[in-house]
C-alpha cells in the first residue's frame, strides 16, 4: 500500500506532531510505503524536519507550498503536487492542514489517485475569522470535499462543524484521536532542579500554558487576568512554553504590567522535552479559540495535572467539569479567575482531577493506537474501493 501524506509546513505544533507521528508509525507497518510532502518550514515556531534525518527519502519539500494565500505560488504548488502524484501513483493521498488540504486533494484528483483522505486537525473557518475569510475557506472546503473519499477528525466537534457547513456526509467521517508517546508524560515529575533553572521556587504555584506565541491561542486573556490572580495569591507564576511571532510582544507586556517576575518564557521547546515542563506545572490552562482537540490537554492529564480550558471545539471531549478540570466559556474572565484560584488553593483537588484524567487518557491517546486506527481505516477504504471496481471480461 502506497500512501502519500501532504502538509503545509512542519513547525512545532499539534497538527504537525500528529502528522509526523502518524507517518513514522505507518512507515513501520509491513507492506506500507509511506511518503510525506511538506512545504518549507520557517519562522520562530521551530521545525520538525530533523525528525526525518534518519529516514532519508521519506520527506520531500515542495517549495511553493506555503501557508499564505499567494495565487501564483499556489498554482505552482498545485502543478508540482499533481506532477509528483502522477509519477508516483500512490494508492492513497492523505492531506493535513488548510492550504495543503485544499491543494493536495485537488492535485490527487488531477493525478487520478483512487482514495483521498483529509484530516481536520482544526477548523478552517469560524467566528475567529472575518466574514470574507469564512466565505473563502468554507467554499474551498466544500469544493475540495467533492473529491474527498473520507475525513479523519481528531474530535467529534470537527465532524459536527463541517457537517453543519454542508461539507460531506456523516458516513464519510471517522474520529482518530491525536495520539502521542504516553510514557514520558505518565512518568513526569516535579523536577525541582528544572524549577530552579527557570527561577521557580518549590513553593510556587505554576500555571502552565503550552502554545505557540501567536494570535488565537488565548495568551491575551491570561495576561488580562494575571494581575488579579497574583494579587489574590502572590505564589502564582505563569510558565509559557513555546515561541512564535508574538513572543516579543508578550515579554514587553509582562514588563509593562510589572509582572516580569511572575511570567517565565521558555522559548522553543523540542517536543521530547515537553513532558519535563508539564511535570513542573501545578495546573495547565488552555485558552485557544481555534483547535481540534488540543494535544496539550491529554498530555497534561497523562502527567496527572488538572486542566482549565475554554469550551472551544473539542476541548470538552477531555476536559470534564469537576472530573478532570474546569471548562470555561470563552471570554468569561471572572469564572476563569475563580477556577484557577480554586485549584491554586486546593492541592488535593488538583491531585484528584489529575488522577482521574490520567485514567481517561491512558488507553485512548497512545500513538500506537492512532497509527493502528489509521492503518485499519486505509485497509477498509482500499477494500471498499476494490469491491466497487467494474468487472471486466
Amino acid at each position: 500500500m502506497r500512501v502519500t501524506h501532504i502538509i503545509t509546513r512542519l513547525i512545532v505544533g499539534g497538527a504537525q506532531e500528529n502528522t509526523v507521528t502518524s507517518v513514522l508509525g505507518l512507515h513501520r507497518k509491513p507492506g506500507a510505503r509511506i511518503r510525506l510532502i511538506s512545504g518549507p518550514t520557517t519562522g520562530p515556531e521551530g521545525s520538525l524536519e530533523p525528525l526525518f534525518d534518519s529516514t532519508p527519502g521519506l520527506l520531500t519539500i515542495a517549495p511553493d507550498l506555503i501557508r499564505p494565500v499567494r495565487p501564483w505560488r499556489d498554482w505552482q504548488a498545485l502543478k508540482e503536487l499533481s506532477r509528483i502524484l502522477a509519477i508516483e501513483r500512490p494508492d492513497i493521498v492523505h492531506t493535513h492542514s488548510g492550504k495543503a488540504g485544499i491543494l493536495g486533494r485537488l492535485a490527487a484528483a488531477r493525478a487520478g489517485v483512487p482514495i483521498i483522505v483529509h484530516t481536520i486537525h482544526g477548523p478552517s473557518f469560524g467566528r475567529f475569522q472575518s466574514p470574507a475569510a469564512n466565505i473563502l475557506f468554507s467554499t474551498a472546503e466544500r469544493y475540495a470535499a467533492r473529491v474527498t473519499t473520507h475525513f479523519v477528525v481528531v474530535a467529534d466537534a470537527m465532524r459536527d462543524q463541517y457537517l453543519a457547513a454542508g461539507i460531506g456526509r456523516p458516513e464519510m467521517y471517522t474520529r482518530v484521536l491525536s495520539g502521542f508517546d504516553l510514557a514520558p508524560f505518565l512518568a513526569a515529575r516535579n523536577d525541582l532542579d528544572l524549577r530552579h533553572q527557570l527561577g521557580l521556587d518549590p513553593s510556587d504555584i505554576v500555571i502552565g500554558k503550552i502554545a505557540r506565541l501567536t494570535e488565537l491561542k488565548g495568551h491575551d486573556d491570561l495576561f488580562a487576568i494575571a494581575p488579579d490572580l497574583v494579587k489574590s495569591n502572590s505564589r502564582i507564576r505563569f510558565l509559557l512554553v513555546g515561541d512564535g511571532p508574538w513572543g516579543a510582544k508578550f515579554k514587553a507586556l509582562a514588563l509593562r504590567m510589572g509582572l516580569q517576575n511572575h511570567f517565565v518564557f521558555t522559548g522553543l521547546v523540542p517536543p521530547a522535552q515537553v513532558p519535563c515542563y508539564v511535570g513542573i506545572m501545578d495546573i495547565l490552562v488552555h485558552l485557544s479559540v481555534r483547535e481540534g482537540l488540543p494535544r496539550a490537554l491529554p498530555q497534561a492529564l497523562a502527567a496527572g495535572r488538572p486542566i482549565v480550558a475554554y469550551n472551544c471545539d473539542g476541548a470538552n471531549e477531555v476536559c470534564f467539569p469537576n472530573q478532570t478540570g474546569f471548562l470555561i466559556e470563552r471570554n468569561d474572565h471572572s469564572s476563569l479567575k475563580a477556577r484557577l484560584l480554586q485549584l491554586a488553593a486546593d492541592p488535593s483537588l488538583c491531585e484528584q482531577f489529575g488522577a482521574q484524567g490520567r485514567e481517561l487518557v491512558r488507553n485512548r491517546f497512545s500513538s500506537q493506537t492512532m497509527v493502528d486506527e489509521l492503518h485499519a481505516l486505509y485497509l477498509r477504504l482500499a477494500n471498499r474501493a476494490s469491491s466497487v471496481q467494474p468487472c471486466l471480461g
